[in-house]
């Protein structure tokens, strides 16, 4: 029998349960009691944060990083984003992945006009005195290194907190940073 997890992922987390470097680093087995076999799908980098899925089901993993499942994402953007910005995001922008140049697919990008109602970050962002932030939606049904960090800097608004918000069907909900559920499937 198979095991399926909904997480959020907090800022400075590994989206892994071991490290061999030897630096310490916050991983997911410290968040919650995962079956040994658990394994993230997908990963959020350390200074991202949000709705990781977890699964013992290999099979079920590459269905959801799939193209066919869209990852929605709320960045804030460095800067107020403009209109131009926006339409070339979701045309997609051109960025560096291992080393070559990257178009990104078409995705839906909006601007979101009140600021998204999430918990505070355990590190501050930085404070008004640096100057105006904005936030933006991002769906993308790709997965590249960084690649919605890259994206927005690609347009001018570099990208100062990332949030993933939403995995096919599957939403964040009201789940706190650092807070798991086990589920019985994931209804993608």
């Amino acid at each position: 029998m198979h095991h399926h997890y909904i997480l959020y992922k907090p800022w400075g987390y590994l989206s892994q349960f071991t490290y061999n470097l030897k630096r310490n680093k916050k991983l997911l087995g410290e968040l919650f009691d995962f079956d040994p076999r658990t394994m993230a799908i997908g990963r959020l980098d350390e200074d991202s944060e949000g709705l990781l899925l977890l699964t013992t089901d290999g099979m079920m993993s590459e269905v959801v990083r799939s193209k066919k499942v869209e990852k929605e994402y709320y960045a804030q953007v460095d800067g107020l984003i403009t209109d131009e910005a926006v339409v070339q995001l979701a045309n997609g922008v051109q960025i560096g992945v291992h080393g070559q140049k990257y178009t990104t697919l078409p995705c839906a990008a909006a601007r979101l006009t009140e600021i998204p109602d999430l918990p505070q970050r355990a590190k501050k962002i930085r404070d008004e005195r640096h100057g105006p932030t904005s936030w933006v939606s991002i769906t993308v049904t790709e997965g590249k290194f960084r690649q919605v960090r890259k994206m927005t800097s690609a347009v001018g608004f570099p990208t100062l907190r990332l949030i993933r918000v939403r995995v096919g069907n599957i939403n964040l909900g009201d789940l706190q940073p650092g807070e798991a559920k086990e589920i019985s499937a994931f209804n993608l």
